[in-house]
């Protein structure tokens, strides 16, 4: 066997874990442990209404050549047609992709849309200026939500022509356009978003898209390709012991350095283990799960880096009140500024946070289907709260902004709970104060440390945490595991295997 039959283990079959052998494939013996009972980790499909909802990843972002969660999909004919349209492609959307939205505000009403358009853009263009900023010894401000709020507190008095009730409105915007912000980068305020290196973060070009059948699509056909008995489900591990002297039953002449032990008992010998587990679980399970501990640099860089939670609420509807060519509803209250604190009451106040819904298209297929998006600690409150509860917040809320008490309430309810999985613990990672990209490259590093080890790779680490321009991303995670795959390969000596079609 090439490879000199050495053994590999992952663990996790996210995308990071399902690439990563995807890549190793065709030398070595390799399994790949998944601690749920499905292969995709935070990419998750689930059949909701007459469609079908996304539970974690939901959007291909920058789906153009550069992006290999694109390419893979359409290769394997995943994608619809309008994603492989060449002017699609090239849109720079800058991460946030431009979509026809009405903005309903608190009091009723659908707010002035130029009014709004002007309140976003001057946020957009603060945000952007956050570039300057990479690399600077001295930063004005340590966050980011620090920053953008010191810069519209100096612009708003000349914001809206001096108007009370317009710079109101812009600052109630604002503060809108700070919690979409929160979902995006997956964190409970913008204010534990290190400003630094804020721009180290890549987006590429092309129009966000989905997976028609699903992203679990993507992960299937990756496990399927797979040969039979690589990925074993239900397979949590409890710990993995390294720079160790281990031998199976029968054979004393294999000495393998790590042993992975399973939460049912189950232990795998391997000579690399290729860990892909989320950096949440690490944050809080990194000091147990590893014998011996991980090097103090290690363990730093995971309790320096940011792991934050975004939810979705799925609300089906008889009918939609909305107008067919309306892909966005967002949410504004009026009452908010981001130069005022905003209340911990979470109890009273949870369902303030959501930024408003994304309209699931087309309605043939999914029926007629708002996806609300909450981040931070008000999400992880939703997480404790019943069905029945969710329903009644949400119906509250839609009555209050539509104007309309008798706005008929969703039929249906269906929402993630990231924070509480076990295996997850949040959503996904970011970079946050006190922490910088060069954390990033620290967790990705493989270990022992020392190059001259006569045991090299033991441990390899791989997942959207450990990619420094595309973290919090599907692409990342990908890109991460056949980073490590061809480490193993480069040791190995082995051909890069061709891609299957």
């Amino acid at each position: 066997m090439e490879g000199g039959g050495r053994r590999v283990v992952a663990v996790g079959a996210g995308l990071a874990g399902l690439g990563a052998a995807q890549r190793l494939r065709g030398h070595g013996s390799l399994r790949l442990l998944e601690a749920a009972a499905r292969a995709g980790g935070r990419v998750c499909t689930r059949p909701f209404a007459s469609g079908l909802a996304e539970m974690g990843a939901h959007w291909i972002h920058g789906p153009s050549p550069g992006n290999p969660v694109f390419c893979l999909a359409s290769r394997y004919g995943l994608l619809g047609p309008e994603a492989a349209l060449e002017e699609n492609q090239q849109v720079e959307a800058g991460g946030h992709p431009p979509m026809p939205s009405v903005t309903y505000g608190s009091s009723g009403k659908v707010l002035n849309p130029k009014a709004v358009r002007e309140a976003r853009d001057l946020f957009y263009a603060l945000l952007a200026s956050t570039r300057a900023f990479q690399g600077s010894k001295e930063p004005p401000w340590p966050s980011v939500g620090q920053y953008v709020r010191a810069e519209i507190a100096r612009t708003v008095p000349t914001m809206a022509g001096g108007q009370e009730d317009a710079r109101r409105l812009q600052l109630a915007v604002l503060a809108a356009c700070l919690k979409l912000e929160c979902c995006i980068s997956g964190t409970h305020s913008m204010d534990l978003v290190a400003l630094e290196p804020f721009g180290e973060y890549v987006s590429l070009p092309g129009l966000d898209c989905t997976f028609p059948g699903g992203y679990s699509s993507l992960a299937e056909r990756l496990h399927s390709d797979l040969p039979e008995g690589t990925v074993l489900l239900n397979k949590a591990v409890r710990t993995i012991q390294w720079q160790g002297s281990f031998r199976e039953e029968g054979d004393d002449a294999r000495v393998f350095p790590v042993r992975v032990e399973c939460e049912d008992g189950d232990a795998f010998l391997a000579d690399h283990v290729i860990i892909t587990v989320p950096l949440g679980f690490l944050k809080e399970h990194y000091e147990k799960f590893f014998q011996p501990p991980l090097p103090e640099r290690k363990a730093q860089a995971i309790r320096n880096l940011g792991f934050g939670t975004n939810n979705k609420i799925f609300l089906e509807f008889e009918q939609p009140f909305w107008d067919p060519e309306q892909q966005l509803l967002e949410v504004v209250w009026e009452d908010e500024s981001p130069l005022e604190e905003p209340s911990t009451d979470l109890e009273a106040s949870w369902f303030k946070k959501l930024i408003g819904f994304v309209v699931l298209q087309p309605p043939e297929q999914h029926g007629h289907v708002l996806c609300g998006f909450i981040a931070g600690k008000e999400s992880e409150h939703m997480e404790t709260l019943s069905d029945a509860e969710v329903l009644s917040a949400m119906t509250r809320v839609l009555r209050t902004m539509t104007g309309n008490p008798s706005l008929p309430a969703p039929r249906s309810v269906l929402r993630s709970r990231w924070h509480s999985a076990p295996y997850t613990l949040g959503s996904y990672s970011y970079v946050a104060v006190g922490s910088s990209g060069d954390d990033i490259d620290v967790l990705a590093q493989p270990l022992p440390e020392d190059p001259r080890d006569p045991r090299p790779l033991q441990l390899l680490f791989a997942g959207e945490a450990t990619h420094r321009t595309f973290y919090s991303t599907t692409h990342g995670a990908l890109l991460s595991g056949w980073r490590e795959a061809e480490r193993l390969n480069q040791l190995f000596q082995v051909p890069v295997p061709a891609p299957q079609s």
